[in-house]
């Protein structure tokens, strides 16, 4: 189950509960209360088991665009050789390669930032959302403990 979902059904289970006359406070079928606990405990360790994964994934993305790159820089290398060793006009050959070994460069870089980017954002957002998560349920927790009868 969701992480989001289990807080809806905690904010659901707060609503739903009977308010205490005069007071702020409400009374929470502890049972329920506990169960949903438990499965956010559950679920919290995927969640961050998620962003391991992206994580890993950002990694992944990365090694193949360096291999991308590598493999296009040699591909220009081989081109530059191949057009130094064909055409008599071995100076327009060289201008060639370095166009190519230019534009190997720019489009590597440009598939890394992009890759970067890409994890930067979805790491950003996952953070932002286990943040939000954390705030609810210390908030929750807040408010179970001051309903907490004083001599317990």
């Amino acid at each position: 189950m969701d992480i989001l979902q289990l807080v809806d059904r905690l904010e659901e289970l707060f609503n739903q509960s009977r308010p205490i006359w005069l007071t702020h406070s409400v009374i929470v079928d502890e049972d329920k209360f506990l169960d949903i606990i438990d499965q956010m405990r559950i679920t919290i360790p995927e969640e961050v088991k998620k962003a391991q994964q992206l994580f890993a994934q950002k990694d992944r993305i990365m090694a193949q665009a360096q291999e991308e790159a590598n493999r296009t820089l040699e591909l220009a290398r081989q081109k530059a050789t191949e057009l130094v060793e064909k055409e008599p006009l071995t100076e327009e050959a060289k201008r060639r390669a370095v166009q190519i070994v230019d534009q190997a460069r720019v489009e590597a870089e440009g598939v890394k930032d992009g890759a970067d980017e890409y994890s930067r954002e979805s790491l950003a957002n996952l953070v932002n959302e286990l943040e939000v998560l954390l705030n609810q349920a210390r908030n929750g927790m807040l408010v179970l403990e001051q309903k907490r009868p004083q001599g317990r």
